[in-house]
């Protein structure tokens, strides 16, 4: 079943764990609906939000993958399943 759901990440040094952010998201391209990010530059920091649409195993697996970048610090909202009203 698909949810809906939305990854904040928060890049420190974003010159250097943004490649690899990159990188990890473009095999998920599939299921990302929306991406928005705002660096803060003086404080060397860019928050990214992404918006995906995708199954709850695959919506896991890149955020555990996000979650294991150095410098990036993810959390994870995800629709309810088929019982939620």
């Amino acid at each position: 079943m698909e949810r809906i759901a939305v990854i904040g990440a928060i890049l420190e040094q974003p010159e250097v764990s943004q490649k690899a952010f990159n990188e990890t998201i473009s095999p998920y391209r599939g299921i990302i609906k929306g991406r928005m990010g705002i660096p803060f530059d003086e404080v060397d920091i860019a928050v990214i939000s992404l918006t995906l649409q995708g199954d709850l195993d695959t919506i896991n697996a890149l955020t555990g993958k996000l979650g294991n970048l150095p410098g990036v610090t993810v959390k994870t909202a995800v629709s309810g399943g088929p019982d939620k009203t």
